[in-house]
């Protein structure tokens, strides 16, 4: 009996021979010093939440490579990065060297090239050892990509390597204080001096802020309008940039978020991403791609959450049985499934279409991002409410993955914007 104990962990056999023995035992089910013994076969570890399922070989590839270094880089270490507030810049240049810094950024300048597809299987399984550090690999993405595919050569060549391989982090920098939504009435203006832009104005809630080196900056060079509207790469060395305190956040902790403010900030005309007036076209270009990240994101931390949750229920015992035998507890756990899989189907296909550049990507992106996050963190505090009063311990990691699924709600255009662009869809305009 002692040795069966020891071989039964965390809902999993840990030895092959406790396996083959235990499977010639005569009685299914059978308790073994207080351990609700489940007899299975290799078959039954593959399961309808199998995040592999469906994909090629390739694909599988790139997700078991992620997978293995958010299980042993991230998820050791996301509930310390949590707690002191750590932005892991160690880790995220080991990420680097594995090619997610620059993933579908083209290979001419050090990036991984593979398509956007194979970018949501990589956060979705980056998420599941620490959701919040990979948010901002996925916004650093963005910025990476904003640049190889308008940037020009020149601009490729100085930027690219360097944040492909995480020696430099980069902000997307476009939400401000009086236009967080309404994204085309921003204010932070762009005036031409010679050589210069002369950049005023504040950024608000930038992830990377003040630790990052590079800014990929929307700023008004123009009327009103969208129209208006142009892209600047920013160094944090530029004259003029000044960085607010650090947020102190409900989630995503282990990523700074600060202020940025430009008080005359001098910009080289160089720095100009394509021409005046392309910035918010290119801006909403990045974030269609950023919603399927972060509702990838929301899937891996989902993931995480589920299977922690069923894996609990396994071995806590109330009432003389373990709870896995509880039939509310097992509906609820089919709902959860239900629910996990229909988003990752969605967001799939919406990242499908984003490589295919199909003419419903658009909406297909908001379906996906509003749909997963919102699903997502109900099934993350679905089972936070399993662990009972330890899923409110930070001991657990259970509510880290609820704090930081709750954050993409909001974040890359709020879930109610979601819901207008597909309601503007559905009625032609």
């Amino acid at each position: 009996c002692g040795w069966f104990c020891k071989v039964y962990t965390q809902g999993r056999w840990e030895d092959e021979r406790a396996m083959e023995i235990l499977r010639t035992l005569p009685i299914l089910g059978r308790n073994i010093v207080g351990l609700n013994v489940r007899l299975v076969t290799r078959r039954s570890i593959a399961t309808a939440i199998d995040p592999s399922i469906g994909l090629s070989d390739d694909e599988k590839g790139y997700q078991q490579l992620a997978l293995d270094f958010a299980k042993n880089e991230m998820f050791p270490n996301m509930m310390k990065w949590d707690h002191e507030q750590i932005f892991p810049r160690d880790v995220l240049k080991n990420a680097g060297s594995l090619g997610f810094g620059g993933i579908y950024v083209k290979e001419e300048f050090g990036g991984t090239g593979l398509t956007r597809f194979d970018g949501s299987l990589i956060i979705e399984a980056l998420a599941y050892g620490c959701a919040s550090t990979t948010a901002y690999i996925s916004i650093h993405n963005m910025c990476a990509a904003m640049i190889d595919t308008f940037g020009n050569p020149e601009q490729r060549e100085k930027y690219i390597p360097d944040l492909c391989s995480f020696k430099t982090c980069s902000s997307y920098c476009l939400t401000e204080p009086n236009s967080g939504s309404d994204a085309a009435n921003l204010s932070t203006s762009a005036r031409r001096e010679g050589d210069n832009y002369i950049l005023n104005g504040e950024k608000v809630f930038i992830s990377g802020g003040g630790d990052a080196e590079v800014y990929v900056v929307m700023a008004r060079t123009g009327g009103p309008g969208p129209k208006g509207i142009s892209c600047f790469i920013v160094d944090k060395t530029c004259e003029g940039i000044h960085f607010g305190r650090k947020e102190n956040k409900f989630g995503w902790n282990t990523q700074p978020t600060r202020q940025l403010i430009f008080d005359n900030c001098k910009v080289p005309v160089e720095n100009l991403v394509g021409k005046e007036g392309d910035g918010f076209t290119f801006a909403m270009a990045a974030i269609n791609g950023g919603r399927v990240n972060i509702a990838s994101c929301s899937l891996g931390a989902a993931q995480a959450a589920l299977e922690q949750a069923r894996d609990h229920l396994k071995v806590r015992k109330q009432f003389g049985q373990t709870l896995d035998n509880n039939q509310y507890l097992r509906f609820k756990m089919a709902e959860m499934a239900t629910d996990l899989v229909s988003a990752r189907y969605l967001v799939r296909s919406a990242a499908r279409a984003l490589t295919d550049k199909s003419p419903n990507m658009i909406t297909l992106c908001c379906m996906a991002k509003y749909m997963a996050t919102e699903k997502c963190t109900q099934i993350c505090s679905d089972a936070m409410q399993m662990f009972g009063g330890y899923g409110l311990l930070k001991d657990y990691p259970v509510q880290q993955y609820y704090r930081d699924s709750r954050v993409n709600m909001t974040i890359e255009g709020t879930n109610e914007i979601m819901r207008m662009l597909i309601a503007r869809d559905v009625f032609g305009g």
